[in-house]
């Protein structure tokens, strides 16, 4: 009865949603395994296999986990059960913002986008269309944002795509301290029935707070910025040109009393 409801992975692949090359990776990486062996090329899987696949390919091209955490994750066989509800619970989160809208390579191409700078954001994993050429998803959203900018006015030389590596960079220690939140706060703590639904509740709530944060801070952060330049450039030149203003408006001053 256990052969009759695994299935082999040309099916968990479809099931899944990814190509079987991708299955045969994530098995050589150690992230899933058979469920049965029956021979040295022969190997039956569970179904719910799938759902652990969906979980790590979005997590991955997210990036809000590299495979070497979700393997570590995985290999610690009492926290497994729990990391993996929590990255299936935001998995599904991520899916259900990206939307249904797709377009393809070359209608993003004559939308104005160079190929230099799709080429830039597939290599930063940011926009990466899929097996049939079309972007979807928050991918797509990225490209529309971008596109928009351009559209409004926003030439390269003003925002080139480039300058989000720096994005990138805060926008990674900012996840992992998310993460890391989630899973010593909620993993390490709610009951293993109530992983996956408390954590689908921290990552929309996490969405909303981390937009209003930025408001919060967008105009005491500029502010901050205008008086440290502003302090910079007096050190930067002593107090000196100041000093000379001030002597020779008293200069001048003098010579007005005097022609009075």
């Amino acid at each position: 009865m256990c052969a009759v409801q695994l299935v082999r992975i040309g099916d968990l692949a479809r099931r899944a949603n990814v190509s079987v090359a991708t299955v045969k990776f994530y098995l050589r990486e150690g992230l899933i395994a058979p469920t049965r062996k029956t021979g040295q090329t022969m190997a039956w899987y569970a179904p719910a296999l799938a759902a652990r696949i969906r979980a790590i390919k979005e997590l991955q091209k997210r990036q809000f986990l590299p495979l070497d955490v979700i393997k570590k994750s995985l290999d610690r066989d009492a926290d497994a059960p729990d990391d993996l509800a929590a990255a299936e619970a935001i998995a599904a989160v991520l899916a259900k913002r990206g939307g249904k809208r797709t377009r393809t390579r070359s209608e993003v191409l004559a939308r104005g986008a160079s190929p230099t700078e799709l080429q830039w954001l597939a290599s930063a994993g940011l926009a990466v269309p899929g097996s049939d050429d079309a972007y979807r998803g928050d991918d797509l959203a990225v490209l529309s944002t971008l596109g928009a900018a351009r559209r409004a006015g926003i030439r390269p030389d003003m925002l080139p795509f480039s300058i989000l590596h720096d994005y990138l960079a805060a926008l990674r220690a900012l996840v992992a301290v998310e993460l890391r939140m989630f899973r010593e706060g909620i993993v390490a703590r709610a009951d293993r029935a109530d992983v996956a639904r408390l954590t689908t509740v921290a990552t929309q709530l996490s969405e909303r707070l981390v937009v209003l944060l930025r408001r919060k801070l967008l105009l005491p952060t500029l502010h901050r910025l205008i008086e440290e330049e502003s302090d910079a450039a007096n050190r930067a030149t002593d107090g000196r040109p100041r000093r000379v203003r001030g002597a020779q408006r008293s200069g001048a001053n003098r010579r007005k009393r005097q022609l009075r």
